[in-house]
């Protein structure tokens, strides 16, 4: 804005040829007019205040500069001592003898947003030539000083913006504590029980999932290419990012990622290492910073992020949430990589973490199961391998459900508390939540279990079963809980048609008894 008004007065002082110039901006909040920038006579033009000068400030309805700037008229004053409403306190204390004075508003959009003075015209006195020439600058000022005052308004806001994204980053970052303490911790050579599929990270120690991310990652992709310190922080990070809401949270993240480790441990040589890299940071990384709300709660309550993605909404926010923390320092672990394989990786994450969205499940199974129907499913066409890659993606989302049945009833319970908590946060904005997220309907829970399984996770599990076959413990889980949710169905099936069997007889039973507490009417004999 300075070096704008600079310009300004500058300009206007070689076009009138005036001895000085002063702009006077408008402060509508305390009606005064202020000025940063003078010019002393010294033959530099105008200046920026110094420290010592501040800046000026007077009211709006003082002196010359004031007068135009309440009532919008333009003065050509011949003789300022002679006008009543020119302010001798400058002369007086400067030594300077003002004469002649051609003051003007400024306009913008109707507004008068600051005056602009020209003081003693060094050939005479200011003509009518000289304001229509002010004039037409005046026009060109208003738009100068409203660009800049824009401008001035969108730099502080990115400054504001970077100090935002500053104490974001840093809260959003594991500290260095947390990072030496893990660093600390020597990877134990082998953990043979977390190759098996029925492992349950509930069972896990908080502090032991990093540890155990770290392993699984040397044991897939080896260290050799990775600096283990990136790889350390990236991890910690990543935890940190994601919020305490009862199931999409850290240890969900940690489950998944331990699912597609399974997956690829048990189908050797069927991914190529960029696929394997992509598909467990993806696993990793799949849910960050999920507020416990799904897609439809985003859309339906206008949410910013919603927005910002008009559809996979939390997905493409879990995708640009990862490669934010890869930007960190000291957390991108594919530095090492090429350009070109950096590339790749970041596509293959973009592709599988969107692919969680189960809303795409569908039409990428089905598909799928065409192409393995038909047999025509070929490993080497790159459009049958990212469908694939996009199933165990799904796959390894709902992977709690083949989990042994005491872990399946326990992460039920707590998916069920996430999905109440979004249904009463729907009937407090006066919309009825669908039935999963009723809390009045909770005695349906194993029979929603039973469709959720039938309908999407036994369609994923065999499909996945077909092409890699290492595989079948998901789908043999599956299949087990499955039986146990369906058990649980029958049995409340056959204690409701108790209840209304023994409703029925309770009901006969009082009926018996109100006939039998009636009085009975004796007939009188005929005579």
């Amino acid at each position: 804005m300075d070096a704008v008004i600079m310009k300004i007065m500058n300009y206007a002082q070689r076009l009138v040829n005036a001895d000085r110039a002063s702009l006077f901006l408008c402060d509508t909040k305390t009606r005064e007019l202020y000025a940063r920038i003078f010019d002393v006579g010294n033959g530099e033009g105008p200046q920026p205040a110094t420290k010592s000068q501040k800046e000026i400030r007077f009211p709006m309805e003082k002196g010359i500069a004031g007068h135009v700037a309440s009532s919008g008229e333009t003065l050509n004053i011949p003789d300022a001592y002679l006008d009543g409403r020119f302010n001798r306190d400058v002369d007086i204390q400067t030594g300077y003898v003002t004469k002649t004075i051609l003051c003007m508003p400024i306009y913008i959009r109707g507004n008068i947003i600051g005056v602009v003075q020209m003081v003693n015209k060094r050939n005479g006195v200011f003509t009518k030539s000289d304001e229509d020439s002010f004039e037409t600058f005046a026009v060109y000022c208003g738009l100068a000083l409203h660009h800049a005052k824009l401008y001035d308004k969108i730099r502080r806001s990115e400054q504001k913006y970077r100090v935002a994204l500053e104490v974001l980053s840093y809260h959003s970052q594991c500290t260095e504590d947390e990072y030496e303490e893990l660093r600390r911790v020597a990877l134990p050579e082998t953990a043979p029980e977390v190759a098996r599929y029925e492992f349950s990270p509930w069972n896990l120690e908080e502090e032991a999932k990093p540890l155990y991310v770290l392993c699984m990652f040397r044991d897939l992709f080896g260290l050799t290419n990775f600096d283990y310190d990136d790889l350390c922080r990236f991890t910690l990070s990543v935890r940190k990012n994601y919020r305490k809401v009862p199931y999409h949270n850290w240890t969900h993240a940690f489950s998944v990622a331990h699912a597609i480790y399974t997956v690829i441990k048990t189908s050797p040589g069927m991914f190529t290492h960029s696929e394997c890299l992509a598909l467990f940071v993806a696993c990793l990384c799949h849910d960050l910073d999920h507020r416990g709300k799904n897609n439809a709660f985003m859309v339906n309550n206008a949410t910013p992020l919603a927005a910002v993605y008009s559809t996979s909404t939390m997905e493409h926010h879990h995708f640009n949430q990862t490669v934010t923390i890869l930007q960190h320092e000291g957390h991108n672990i594919f530095r090492n990589l090429t350009a070109d394989e950096y590339k790749t990786v970041i596509g293959e994450i973009k592709h599988a973490i969107l692919a969680t969205d189960l809303a795409l499940f569908f039409g990428n199974k089905d598909k799928l199961k065409a192409i393995v129907d038909s047999g025509k499913f070929d490993w080497q066409d790159q459009e049958h391998r990212v469908r694939l890659r996009a199933l165990c993606m799904t796959a390894c989302d709902l992977s709690a459900v083949m989990k042994p049945w005491s872990v399946q009833q326990q992460t039920v319970k707590v998916i069920f508390d996430e999905f109440y908590a979004q249904g009463d946060e729907e009937k407090a904005h006066g919309r009825q939540p669908i039935p999963m997220m009723d809390r009045d309907r909770a005695h349906e829970l194993p029979a929603n279990q039973v469709g959720f399984i039938v309908g999407i996770c036994m369609p994923c599990y065999e499909l996945l079963y077909r092409i890699l076959p290492g595989s079948k413990p998901m789908l043999d889980g599956t299949s087990k809980n499955l039986q146990n949710w369906s058990a649980l169905v029958a049995k409340q099936k056959a204690e409701e048609e108790n209840k209304k069997e023994n409703e029925k007889k309770d009901m006969k039973i009082e009926n018996v008894k109100k006939k039998e507490s009636e009085p009975k009417v004796v007939k009188a004999e005929k005579t």
